[in-house]
């Protein structure tokens, strides 16, 4: 399993906690690029978190999807090993 793939299925058990609704966008030639890698609503709002291993960042493409969630009233963030706490926080 990568790093990256660990920590998405840290925030999916998050997710499966907190009851929410979610799902991974399928990438590649049916998906759209830049999309974060979950999906989901909880009570009521729409959320999409980028999973990142280390020091990755996100690409140009990843940030301007985020931050047309944000701008469109929906949550979209970061997270890796480092804030993985911050799932049920920003979420709540």
């Amino acid at each position: 399993m990568t790093p990256e793939a660990k920590v998405k299925k840290k925030v999916k058990a998050q997710l499966d906690l907190l009851g929410a609704y979610y799902f991974s966008p399928q990438a590649g030639i049916y998906g759209r690029a830049g999309v974060p890698d979950i999906v989901g609503c909880l009570g009521g709002r729409f959320f999409a978190i980028e999973c990142k291993a280390g020091s990755n960042t996100t690409t140009a493409l990843q940030y301007k999807e985020i931050m047309k969630i944000s701008a469109a009233g929906g949550i979209a963030f970061v997270i890796n090993e480092m804030n993985l706490d911050m799932v049920e926080r920003i979420l709540k």
